[in-house]
């Protein structure tokens, strides 16, 4: 009986070894661990609003975390596919745009739930409220703002569906497009009246002045960058599948696992740090594949061949 319980507590102390060297192997290999941030708001706002999100996974990883924001969407997607950044919250587009250059590159491990329980969101078109423009058709001959190249709602999906509802291409029909350099930026070009529209991200559900539950509009609205009184919507995209959070992956699957486990219960343990890294309500994370961006990959892919 001795012998016996002798040899469990070797094999147990054994594993327990094996566990701790395994646990200290991936700290080894990435001794820091670096988050990209999306361009589209002041930087000084994404630092604060994500230094909850560092000192959580900070604690929970035993590495330093720290954070990185680019100028444009492409900064982020770069420095993943250079192996800079080991994780970054993307738009469906950046994934798929990283995705088509490297698929071997990035794993998406979850998007975010609405308040509805859908795991979608639209791009809209808005205009200034007092500017006369009130539907799609108004806009014949006006100029559009995108956000961003690679952002979904702010340039993807709103090209390519405002093309199949036009009958033909942007350039013969908007006077002008152009780039805002991200979706805060563009809605402040139209506020400046430098261009007649713009094309933005939101939730479409919740409170209309509060800028619905998230969203761009609603991070305005929550920065006193913007009164909903002061523009329209005037056109709406079909669901848009919300963008994943990604991790690099070439990295050891026991820091894969450890950060998604950690991401799942954020809402539950810092319920204000996971609000302010969604910009606005959200119900909560979703574990989601590669297989849920199929459509987006697939419509980047073919607007690619087509330019």
């Amino acid at each position: 009986m001795f012998k016996t319980s002798l040899t469990a507590l070797v094999m147990g102390a054994t594993a327990l070894t094996s566990t701790a060297a395994l646990a200290q192997d991936w700290r080894d290999e990435v001794p820091v661990f670096r988050i990209g941030l999306l361009g589209g708001e002041n930087e000084a706002d994404r630092l604060r609003d994500h230094a909850c999100q560092k000192a959580y996974l900070e604690e929970r990883l035993g590495v330093p975390v720290e954070l990185f924001p680019a100028s444009d969407y492409a900064g982020v997607m770069q420095g993943l596919l250079a192996g800079q950044l080991e994780f970054a919250g993307l738009g469906s587009a950046g994934y798929a745009g990283i995705y088509l250059q490297d698929p071997e590159a990035v794993e998406p491990l979850y998007t975010t739930m609405q308040i509805d329980g859908s795991l979608g969101y639209y791009s809209v078109m808005y205009a200034l409220a007092d500017s006369g423009i009130e539907s799609l058709a108004d806009m014949e001959g006006r100029s559009l703002a995108f956000a961003d190249p690679n952002s979904t709602s702010g340039y993807l999906v709103p090209s390519f569906e405002l093309a199949e509802e036009l009958g033909g291409p942007l350039e013969g029909y908007f006077s002008e497009t152009g780039f805002g350099g991200g979706h805060e930026q563009a809605v402040v070009a139209v506020l400046q009246g430098q261009y007649d529209a713009g094309v933005t991200w939101t939730s479409g559900v919740g409170n209309y002045e509060e800028g619905f539950s998230r969203g761009n509009l609603r991070s305005m609205v929550d920065r006193d960058m913007l009164d909903m009184n002061e523009i329209q919507i005037i056109w709406q995209s079909n669901l848009i599948t919300n963008g994943p959070r990604v991790v690099r992956s070439d990295l050891p699957q026991e820091l894969k696992d450890q950060v998604m486990g950690a991401m799942m219960q954020l809402q539950t343990l810092d319920r204000d740090c996971f609000d302010a890294i969604n910009d606005g309500e959200s119900m909560g994370y979703w574990p989601i594949n590669h297989e849920f961006y199929l459509p987006i990959i697939n419509m980047r892919r073919e607007l690619a061949g087509a330019r």
